[in-house]
């Protein structure tokens, strides 16, 4: 019941701040920028320019909220402007850079993970990633995008999304080996 009562308060709401009363603005923005501050900081590594990214997104949602259809989930479609925004952000930073490769790409999986990592010593992997690597990784492997909705996005072929995601896998699985073997003293010079 308790869940019924919480969508039929989401929905109108929604509705309240589509049609500008600053209030529901307000507590939608409290509501959710707390989860989309951490979508934007998976792709931007300075908590700053992810703020700032954050604020442009939910203008957006204000701007757009009209055009919401409660067609699927309302966090989902505001996660998706979070997601644009930071994209839009890297592009005008000149900071995404894909190396087309078309190479040699598996669909080799690394599952590695020492499960006592920190979600920060995680985090702090994926930021060094080069930006390429990282915005397909994350899109990819914490958004859940396919391949093809990533080529679409970040305008980039199929091939190059797949093979920036299986470099950012190895590079990844490389600096979690030498994190684990320098933990276990088995690091060798």
């Amino acid at each position: 019941m308790k869940v019924i009562q919480l969508f039929k308060n989401e929905s109108s709401l929604i509705k309240r701040a589509a049609s500008g009363n600053r209030s529901a603005q307000q507590r939608i923005y409290e509501l959710h920028s707390p989860k989309m501050l951490s979508v934007c900081r998976q792709y931007i590594k300075d908590i700053h320019h992810a703020e700032e990214v954050l604020l442009n997104g939910f203008f957006k949602v204000f701007k757009y909220l009209k055009d919401f259809k409660e067609e699927g989930s309302f966090e989902g479609w505001i996660r998706k402007i979070m997601v644009r925004e930071a994209i839009s952000f890297l592009r005008q930073h000149k900071k995404l850079n894909f190396q087309e490769d078309l190479g040699y790409v598996t669909n080799e999986v690394f599952n590695n993970i020492n499960s006592e990592m920190e979600v920060a010593e995680i985090q702090s992997l994926i930021d060094s990633l080069p930006e390429g690597y990282k915005m397909v990784f994350v899109m990819y492997a914490v958004e859940g995008y396919r391949h093809s909705e990533i080529a679409k996005m970040l305008e980039i072929s199929e091939g190059t999304s797949k093979s920036q995601l299986f470099k950012a896998r190895k590079m990844l699985q490389e600096k979690i080996k030498t994190i684990n073997s320098s933990a276990y003293g088995t690091n060798e010079i």
